[in-house]
């Protein structure tokens, strides 16, 4: 089975995992947020790395650049929700703490691949 380019890019890969880290989280969330915040924070975070999957498909520099914007976006939308979340207290701080450094890192990556795309300018 062929790899494709996206496949080896650390950040999708760590985009991936986070994902699932949310599906799992959000499992356990009220049935009464089931169409709210679950809904929403599982939308933004399968964004993140569906975003640098087609980016990685796309011809040229700028549209590459583009995709991978629009993945810093939702990492960042992410994360409003991940303070909601604390504050609503859906987590608690331990794992607030866990996933604020998850999203960290992939937006550092996220910046990083989008300096190397812009290079190609």
């Amino acid at each position: 089975m062929r790899e494709f380019y996206f496949e080896r890019l650390r950040v999708w890969q760590n985009a991936k995992e986070f994902t699932k880290d949310i599906y799992l989280l959000t499992a356990h969330f009220p049935d009464d947020e089931k169409f709210g915040i679950t809904s929403q924070i599982r939308r933004a975070t399968l964004s993140i790395c569906a975003n640098i999957a087609e980016g990685s498909a796309r011809n040229t520099p700028k549209d590459r650049a583009k995709f991978i914007n629009q993945s810093f976006s939702s990492a960042i939308e992410v994360l409003n929700f991940l303070i909601l979340i604390k504050d609503l207290e859906l987590i608690n701080t331990d794992q607030y703490s866990s996933f604020r450094e998850k999203i960290e890192k992939i937006t550092n990556q996220l910046n990083a691949l989008s300096k190397k795309i812009k290079e190609e300018f």
